[in-house]
């Protein structure tokens, strides 16, 4: 039995809720930043972070802790291929902008104001922007034409950026037509943080 901890809101969840949609497993919906939910937290995922996997089997349990290798160990114990490096490539480019977003959006909910002076804030623009311009060109060039976990990704940090209003997106038109093409998905619309 997998259960996958995490919140409804996390892109790094909901990528993984996407891509499970046709395998059995539970997903434990949590409060994060509640002290009830961190408690059982911090016994899945030292690191207090979302998501972690749970694996049960009889008596002995393995947990994963981060996106990337619950991935990767699901691959592997449900016998699909691995990814190329082209593809790896591409999940470390979402991943940097997810990272630099969470960041920002931590940031702002503790009332820090972005200063774009700030060499911090600096560095997160660069590369949300950068990162953002070369996955634009990826798509237009037809690297997420397959609905495959680096499209999931994508998607889910895209749907992501609208949910929070994290990043102005005018401009990266490949980038919306690739979200509005994928978003009435019905792993999409079951896992979408709004409802």
């Amino acid at each position: 039995m997998y259960k996958l901890y995490g919140s409804t809101t996390s892109p790094y969840v909901r990528r993984l809720r996407i891509w499970l949609a046709n395998t059995q497993h539970e997903f434990i919906n949590m409060q994060i930043f509640e002290s009830e939910d961190r408690t059982i937290l911090i016994t899945k995922n030292p690191a207090l972070k979302v998501p972690a996997l749970e694996h049960v089997e009889g008596d002995e349990s393995t947990l994963i802790y981060d996106s990337r290798v619950i991935y990767r160990y699901l691959s592997e114990q449900l016998d699909y291929a691995s990814l190329s490096w082209d593809q790896e490539n591409q999940l470390t480019l979402v991943d940097s902008v997810n990272d630099s977003l969470v960041q920002m959006f931590l940031l702002s909910k503790s009332d820090v104001v972005a200063d774009t002076d700030k060499l911090f804030f600096k560095l997160q623009k660069e590369r949300v922007n950068n990162v953002l311009a070369e996955l634009n060109e990826q798509v237009e060039r037809g690297k997420f034409n397959s609905w495959n976990y680096p499209a999931i990704c994508l998607f889910s940090l895209i749907d992501w950026i609208e949910f929070r209003s994290l990043h102005n997106l005018k401009g990266l038109s490949a980038l919306l037509d690739f979200h509005q093409e994928n978003a009435q998905r019905i792993e999409v619309t079951a896992t979408d943080p709004r409802m």
